[in-house]
């Protein structure tokens, strides 16, 4: 009975062997985006090889079997996208795409590969001539875990920045050393940045997160104890049901599930928060993250601009001009704007006890390295800027305070709206050049009416005394209107100007210009 078993599970084995066999891919093998784009695995549920991004292509391994066809992982994922002209050629040394400069591999292998194969568990392997395997998908996830696949202690998965755009995104999930397993936003890795953890702190090295193919996420140790549930399991396993856990863009990671005989779409089966403001970093500098119809909505702090409208992360910066507080502009006043009940990262300088929000505001206010103040009825904690890691938290009683300038009336145009001062001093530059342009052209047309000819020393002299006089040029020689001078206007001395305008009074000024002064 004892070798009829072990006859039945070596035939089980080379069953196995034989059905991987059957999708191999043998060493020269090449793919194109436009042509033969993809390797297949046996079933075809998976594919291995080219995929729309962007205005070109990506490398990657997804789901080809569903109307839906999700990626579950990509090959140098910040690579920019190639165009359709690119060839994918499987050399002895891995997976590479040929450039001028010579060969770009995606994937490199430690030693001489023999065949590929990718396999229906979606794990695309590099085995040598001796079946031993050189390098595997499965070791180097992205964003996605699938049945069978671990997350190893010191791996991290990072979530894409969009659905559409499978390059890096802004947050990530570690499988700490310490056993631990947290979520945190791409920069900032401390303790205060977490906003998921196992709480399995100190439960040994080498703790690795696994995804059963019920659709039970879980951890194990060293010893292969499981140490941490962290979805039930027990789904439902028959033919058609697909499971896949994935960090997502939002940062939140999901356990989702896939019905393939009814063509359905993807079901979220748990999910890491049900609010989506929870992950840290949602919402860029000085901005917080608030609720609205469920869907996570970024906003800026009072009299603050979005960096970059399509893209939340960016944050929010002054939309008016931060005068040194120390200066005490008397054109320019602070106020304290309130946020009510919002969190923020607690880094504050100065912590005082007062009970009085009109108090803390005026601590601020006097305060020139104070850019804020939260006040929680109790404690008036300083903060400077930038902030970060907002949220809308309602029952929190802490009441954020901003301290914003506001230009007095008459000097409005100290508000300065994004790229503005750019163009005001593009607008500088123009008229200067314009003005000196006109200026240089009077000068030379009237030094060569009044100068054209030859130089008569007499006329010369006859001028100079004209100008210390109160005659009018019809006294003057060379001056008549002879139709060679271009003296078409009658010209007023010095003295007999000063005279007419009561030494350029006041009352008798009509109007200023940027060089020119006009007097009736």
């Amino acid at each position: 009975m004892a070798c009829m078993a072990c006859l039945l599970l070596a035939l089980a084995f080379v069953a196995a062997e034989a059905k991987q066999m059957q999708s191999n891919i043998s060493r020269g093998s090449s793919l194109t985006p436009t042509t033969n784009s993809t390797w297949l695995s046996r079933s075809g549920l998976y594919a291995f090889g080219f995929y729309r991004q962007g205005n070109g292509y990506a490398v990657g391994i997804f789901l080809a079997g569903i109307l839906e066809k999700t990626v579950v992982w990509t090959a140098n994922r910040d690579d920019p996208p190639v165009s359709n002209n690119a060839t994918l050629l499987f050399t002895g040394d891995g997976l590479a795409l040929p450039t001028a400069e010579g060969q770009n591999y995606l994937v490199k292998s430690s030693g001489s590969t023999s065949y590929a194969s990718m396999l229906d568990s979606g794990n695309f392997v590099l085995y040598n001539s001796g079946r031993e395997i050189l390098w595997q998908s499965f070791d180097h996830p992205t964003d996605t875990l699938l049945p069978g696949q671990r997350l190893l202690a010191g791996d991290k998965l990072f979530s894409a920045k969009s659905e559409a755009d499978h390059s890096t995104g802004i947050f990530l999930l570690n499988m700490q050393h310490d056993g631990n397993l947290v979520q945190y936003p791409v920069d900032g890795t401390g303790s205060a940045s977490a906003f998921y953890a196992s709480s399995t702190l100190g439960a040994g090295e080498n703790v690795t997160l696994n995804l059963g193919a019920d659709g039970h996420l879980y951890l194990l140790n060293k010893t292969g104890s499981n140490i941490r549930n962290i979805t039930d399991g027990g789904l439902p396993t028959d033919e058609g049901k697909f499971y896949l856990m994935r960090i997502d863009a939002d940062g939140i990671f999901r356990l989702y599930s896939h019905d393939l005989k009814k063509d359905a779409i993807w079901s979220v089966v748990w999910e890491s928060s049900k609010d989506k403001c929870v992950p840290k970093g949602l919402c860029g500098l000085n901005s917080y993250c608030v609720l609205s119809d469920l869907k996570a909505e970024c906003r800026c702090l009072p009299r603050f601009e979005s960096v970059n409208q399509g893209n939340p992360a960016s944050g929010c910066e002054r939309n008016f001009v931060a005068d040194a507080c120390k200066n005490r502009n008397e054109n320019f006043t602070y106020t304290m704007e309130e946020l009510e009940s919002t969190t923020w990262e607690d880094v504050s300088y100065m912590s005082l006890r007062l009970s009085e929000k009109g108090a803390c505001k005026q601590g601020c206010l006097e305060d020139c390295d104070c850019e804020a103040a939260f006040f929680d009825g109790t404690n008036c904690r300083k903060r400077r800027l930038p902030l970060r890691y907002g949220r809308r938290a309602n029952g929190t009683s802490t009441i954020a305070l901003i301290k914003v300038g506001v230009p007095k009336p008459d000097t409005d145009r100290r508000i300065v709206q994004p790229g503005s001062k750019k163009k005001a001093h593009k607008w500088i530059w123009i008229g200067t050049a314009i003005g000196a342009a006109l200026l240089v052209m009077v000068l030379c047309i009237s030094s060569r009416k009044l100068f054209s000819g030859e130089t008569n020393p007499m006329v010369e002299n006859e001028l100079l005394e004209w100008m210390e006089s109160d005659r009018s040029t019809g006294d003057v020689n060379g001056l008549q209107n002879d139709g060679k001078m271009g003296n078409n206007l009658t010209v007023f001395s010095y003295a007999s100007v000063v005279a007419a305008t009561t030494n350029f009074s006041e009352e008798n000024k009509l109007g200023q210009g940027a060089l020119d002064l006009f007097i009736r």
